[in-house]
């Protein structure tokens, strides 16, 4: 399956001013090259066919009769390949000579378009050669057929309705309002850019900034093909700059001076997603644009393009240090808030020794040193029962008195023995009832130590968490506020050691053997003092279910496409059948634990993927994974 995919290119291969038949000869030998790699949309540079830099020579019919001769010679080099093909050259129309980009599809013109912003500005002076795009569309002759000639152009593959391309002209990218944008905003998926732009100091960064924002504003991908360094270096150097965005990020860039080809993935589905449900104000229909069909069928194409392993975690270090400063901020200006609010004197925190009670501390305690009061009105309590292991309850302590808190140890193993007694367990089996038990206890003395020191709860809660339903109902599920209730388990993990990078030596080592305990909510007897309950080995690794959770709620992605880029993601980690696994554990989770989502405490959403049932996900609590889990057969 193509799963939405298209494979695009950006080419700008070597050239000779105003030799026609020379350039012809690249841009044809260009175009066998990226069909043979299943290339569906490739554009050229602005004028690639004469060269941008012909000047006065634009003046001369030879020249533009040859630009039209290479034209056609490139249209029959298409024929019988369903590849679109965006290549520049001057066009003459109504007596007026325009700067143009040519579609070309599978032995067919589909559309010329012209340039509507012509630079005439320092070493630019378009405007004594062409004329500005016309306000309408029209119907131009083309070697005696008819062409549809104009800027309102929206090419749609009627095979593949995601699959819609509108084109933008060089200087029409850095015009304050720009074609593309109005072209976005009329359905086009796909911006293309043939351009020619010249190479000056820090010019790549700012060509970078305004397609990286174009991109994300239009939610489009956004192909530019820069002129090649082979045009007339008089006055200006140019450096074939290429660039491949989707939504504001660049997947693929021949830096300048670097390479004359770039091709990689745009995901349609991926694209759709976010113009149809995160943005439809985007959307104007514009009764002056034509819909230029083709039929172009969906291919299947190699994944070449980056796959994230861990699709919330920052790759460059200084971008995750900045997110999660950020992130402790949100949660902690949240609790802030909601503390002075309500007048609480206190925070109330049952602290476990773990990695999400001990974020939902460190953010506590953030906010209380923003409030300026004292560390002492965070209660941390310690609750041991069945389960507890050593190693948490002593970090637990010591990350509690570092911190300077009021730290209290409650053993509830007694209370818990009595309850299971009082209704009839053996105190023995080690089920449900047995183990909700005690996470039931646990909430029900914080909630009374709340009530006694006019305290709140914080819940401790990850995200992951969360979406798979990994508490016990109105356990660990309630609290009055949940600062880690937007926090995702691998980002959790990242924040604590950003912390921890940052704190004296204490208060860091502890931070770090919390990070190196196993992930378990110790609700069964250890042996030898050593966890054995590991929440991994039960639901499956965290990394794989912030993979899905990013993908299916983020994306709406089907389970197959999940699937597929876990198993391109994750191929050096683990086997297909095992990620096809866990992703079946997480489809049958999700919806089954909607119910505890439906009335999950308040807490502050710090990124795009929330479970928030009042702003960001309403699920009925009765739906059926069928229809998914069916998917992944």
């Amino acid at each position: 399956m193509h799963y939405g995919f298209i494979k695009v290119a950006a080419a700008s291969p070597s050239l000779r001013v105003a030799d026609c038949k020379y350039n012809c000869n690249g841009i044809i030998k260009t175009i066998k090259k990226a069909y043979d790699r299943n290339v569906q949309l490739l554009v050229f540079p602005e004028l690639n066919i004469t060269g941008y830099t012909c000047d006065d020579l634009f003046s001369h019919k030879l020249l533009i009769d040859q630009a039209l001769t290479g034209l056609l010679d490139i249209v029959k080099a298409s024929e019988s390949k369903e590849m679109l093909i965006v290549t520049g050259l001057p066009v003459k129309a109504e007596g007026y000579l325009y700067n143009c980009a040519a579609v070309v599809y599978n032995g067919n013109i589909l559309g010329i378009v012209p340039k509507t912003h012509l630079p005439s500005y320092n070493e630019y002076y378009e405007m004594r050669i062409f004329r500005s795009a016309p306000k309408e569309n029209s119907v131009i002759d083309i070697n005696g057929t008819s062409v549809p000639f104009g800027t309102r152009l929206i090419f749609r593959n009627m095979l593949m309705n995601d699959f819609s391309l509108a084109i933008e002209i060089g200087e029409d990218l850095f015009a304050p309002v720009n074609p593309g944008s109005l072209h976005a905003m009329n359905g086009a998926a796909v911006i293309a850019n043939p351009s020619a732009n010249n190479e000056l100091l820090d010019k790549a960064g700012y060509r970078r900034t305004l397609i990286e924002a174009q991109s994300r504003k239009s939610i489009c991908a956004y192909i530019f093909s820069n002129a090649s360094d082979r045009e007339s270096t008089t006055d200006m150097v140019f450096s074939g700059h290429k660039m491949i965005a989707e939504n504001g990020t660049v997947l693929s860039e021949a830096l300048p001076f670097t390479g004359e080809y770039i091709e990689t993935e745009i995901d349609l589905e991926r694209l759709s997603h976010d113009r149809k449900s995160r943005l439809p104000v985007a959307e104007q229909h514009d009764s002056g644009y034509k819909i230029i069909p083709f039929t172009m069928k969906p291919v299947e194409c190699r994944i070449s393009r980056t796959i994230k392993k861990h699709p919330f975690i920052p790759e460059d270090n200084d971008t995750m240090e900045k997110r999660c400063d950020l992130i402790l901020n949100i949660q902690a200006t949240g609790l802030k808030k909601r503390m002075e609010h309500t007048n609480c004197k206190t925070a109330v925190i049952g602290i476990s020794g773990g990695m999400d009670s001990t974020l939902a501390l460190l953010v506590t305690h953030r906010a209380f040193k923003d409030m300026g009061r004292s560390p002492s009105d965070i209660v941390c309590i310690s609750m041991p029962c069945f389960g507890t292991t050593k190693r948490t309850k002593d970090n637990a302590s010591k990350l509690s008195r570092i911190l300077n808190t009021d730290f209290r140890v409650i053993n509830i193993t007694a209370s818990v023995k009595r309850h299971l007694a009082d209704i009839g367990h053996d105190g023995v089996t080690t089920d449900a009832a047995y183990e909700n038990a005690q996470a039931r206890e646990r909430t029900q003395v914080l909630m009374d130590i709340s009530n006694m020191t006019n305290g709140m709860v914080i819940g401790t809660g990850s995200l992951s968490e969360q979406a798979i339903g990994w508490s016990t109902y109105n356990g660990d599920h309630m609290s009055m506020y949940n600062v880690n209730t937007s926090v995702p388990k691998t980002l959790v993990r990242h924040i604590i050691r950003y912390i921890a990078d940052r704190s004296e030596s204490k208060l860091k080592a502890v931070l770090y053997d919390i990070l190196d305990t196993p992930i378990s909510p110790e609700l069964i007897p250890g042996v030898n003092g050593e966890i054995i309950q590991k929440t991994e080995s039960i639901v499956g690794p965290y990394e794989l279910h912030d993979f899905f959770l990013y993908y299916f709620l983020r994306w709406g992605f089907t389970p197959k496409k999940i699937l597929m880029l876990a198993t391109y993601a994750f191929k050096d980690n683990y086997s297909a059948d095992e990620i096809k696994k866990w992703l079946k554990i997480f489809l049958r989770r999700f919806f089954l634990h909607q119910f505890k989502r439906s009335c999950s405490p308040n807490g502050p959403k710090i990124g795009s993927v929330a479970l928030s049932p009042r702003g960001d996900w309403r699920m009925p609590s009765d739906a059926s994974s069928e229809g998914w889990m069916k998917n992944l057969d």
